[in-house]
């Protein structure tokens, strides 16, 4: 059994997408559509943005794996942040620089 996962999002998720990735079922919805994790395995996965936004799609990267085998829903799901990563997380304030 898998213990432990350390997922990678990029540092640019804004605090709205980090919201729904923390919430019980977005981990849930992980733990259920991934049979194993990798260290080094990219995917993607769809986070809600309500009812005013694009879909949002976060590129995760497995950093690392405690265990072995299959995820279950005993599987700790941890974040980390990862730099240099060209993405725009929704919910943002965009400021607009003035003349």
């Amino acid at each position: 059994m898998i213990d432990r996962v350390v997922l990678s999002h990029p540092a640019a998720l804004s605090g709205w997408g980090r919201m729904q990735i923390d919430t019980t079922h977005f981990r849930a919805w992980l733990r259920r559509t991934h049979d194993g994790f990798e260290t080094g395995e990219r995917f993607e996965e769809f986070a809600d943005v309500g009812c005013c936004g694009d879909a949002l799609h976060v590129p995760f990267v497995v950093e690392d794996v405690e265990g072995s085998g299959a995820v279950t829903d005993e599987t700790d799901i941890e974040y980390v942040e990862r730099e240099g990563c060209d993405f725009e997380g929704g919910w943002q304030v965009q400021s607009e620089a003035g003349p």
